[in-house]
């Protein structure tokens, strides 16, 4: 605490000096106050306001800018939905479809011979080759034929013998005749001459006979093919004694051109089968199992005139040219009877049919590049081409690849590297 000689000099200090003469007296100042500290606190006070105002703004800006953006994402979302599917679409085509019925069907051949000795004997030469393909009248084998030859030789033999005694027969029964004129010899004495002659010429027609079966016998020994066809595995090798009682034959020769074809249909399709073969000659086309390779291609020769009762099904038979040998007896195959042929018949790729719980579906692609899946009722699958008997019109775009990531509404493009699916054109 300041005295009070101190306070009274320091007020004294700050009086202003007393004006000099002449001089106008100056009302009074009190003194400056100078701070340095609080100019430069001001200022710092005043930018870091700005500064604030700045962020605020900024951020006010900002949270307008982030709702604005997620409000135009949210409506963009709502009105475009999910980004479209990459598809590969296709187009319902119409063209004429075959229609065809299948069965499964065994391959016989036209004709099969097992050629039998009919003769007893060495079985000298085996005049074929095992596989072989032979013609009627070509020469399969050869049996010892001597002791046959023996035998014809033998009975012509005896045939002269009995000849030579009819003659004599015969002129005494013209002297017989001669004599009974002249009633010279009796009629027994005539009787008994000619009953003797018309025996030894009825021997001598034995004889002939006797001869015509060593002629027989001796042709058996040369045993040749009944029939165009193909040899199988021999039965018998050169040299064995072979007999006509043998039960596995020589060889077994199987016709192959032309070969039929059995097989089994339903007996709901006699009708239209009638139908069609009463007209037209019905074709049948013989598939290998896999259902996609053709074997061959025939007519319907043969319905049968019975109906099986226990499977409810109509036996066939058609005949095949098989001029490439590629049907061979006892191979099963497909069967495929053409019923008819679907004139204007709507088809699709196979690609496109699903199935689910409800059946059979194809998703359809509408103008607005969505799609909506539409139940159809498939006719028949051919050649990886489906035939649609309901649901669908001509030249509507479909989806044939890339259902699985689809669903009702669904939007939809086309595939970046895939071609669009076309139906096949019709045969010509």
């Amino acid at each position: 605490m300041l005295k009070n000689d101190q306070l009274q000099e320091r007020q004294r200090l700050d009086q202003p000096d007393p004006p000099k003469a002449g001089e106008a007296r100056k009302p009074y100042q009190p003194p400056e106050i100078k701070n340095p500290s609080s100019k430069g606190l001001g200022i710092g006070i005043l930018v870091a306001l700005v500064v604030a105002g700045i962020v605020t703004v900024a951020g006010i800006m900002w949270v307008v800018h982030y709702f604005r953006a997620a409000s135009a994402k949210k409506a963009a979302a709502t009105h475009s939905g999910p980004p479209a599917v990459p598809v590969v679409e296709g187009k319902v085509a119409q063209k004429d479809v075959p229609i065809y019925v299948d069965g499964l069907g065994t391959v016989q051949a036209f004709n099969t011979v097992t050629v039998h000795v009919r003769v007893d004997g060495e079985l000298k030469k085996v005049a074929f080759v095992e596989g072989q393909d032979v013609h009627a009248g070509d020469l399969l084998a050869q049996i010892d034929p001597d002791p046959f030859r023996t035998a014809l030789e033998q009975t012509v033999a005896k045939k002269a013998q009995d000849e030579a005694q009819l003659a004599n027969a015969q002129l005494d029964l013209k002297r017989d005749t001669d004599l009974v004129e002249q009633k010279i010899a009796t009629q027994q004495t005539y009787d008994t001459q000619k009953a003797l002659v018309d025996q030894l010429a009825a021997t001598v027609k034995a004889d002939q006979a006797a001869i015509d079966s060593a002629n027989v016998q001796l042709d058996y020994t040369t045993i040749t093919s009944p029939l165009e066809g193909r040899t199988g595995i021999r039965q018998v090798d050169q040299g064995n004694i072979v007999h006509a009682a043998d039960v596995n034959g020589l060889v077994v020769i199987t016709q192959l051109r032309p070969i039929f074809v059995l097989f089994t249909l339903p007996e709901q399709v006699l009708y239209e089968i009638q139908k069609e073969m009463s007209s037209n000659e019905v074709t049948v086309l013989a598939v290998d199992r896999d259902n996609a390779t053709q074997l061959g291609e025939g007519k319907l020769a043969v319905i049968d005139n019975q109906i099986d009762t226990t499977t409810g099904t109509i036996r066939l038979r058609a005949t095949f040219p098989n001029n490439d040998l590629r049907l061979w007896p006892g191979q099963f195959v497909n069967a495929r009877l053409l019923l008819t042929t679907r004139k204007g018949g709507l088809t699709v790729p196979a690609s496109a049919v699903q199935r689910g719980p409800d059946g059979s579906y194809i998703f359809v692609i509408k103008d607005d590049q969505s799609v909506e899946v539409r139940p159809v009722k498939v006719g028949q699958i051919e050649k990886d081409e489906a035939l649609i008997d309901e649901g669908l019109k001509p030249n509507e775009n479909i989806v044939v690849d890339g259902q699985y990531r689809l669903q009702v509404g669904s939007h939809v493009k086309p595939a970046p590297t895939a071609k669009p699916a076309t139906a096949a054109a019709p045969e010509s």
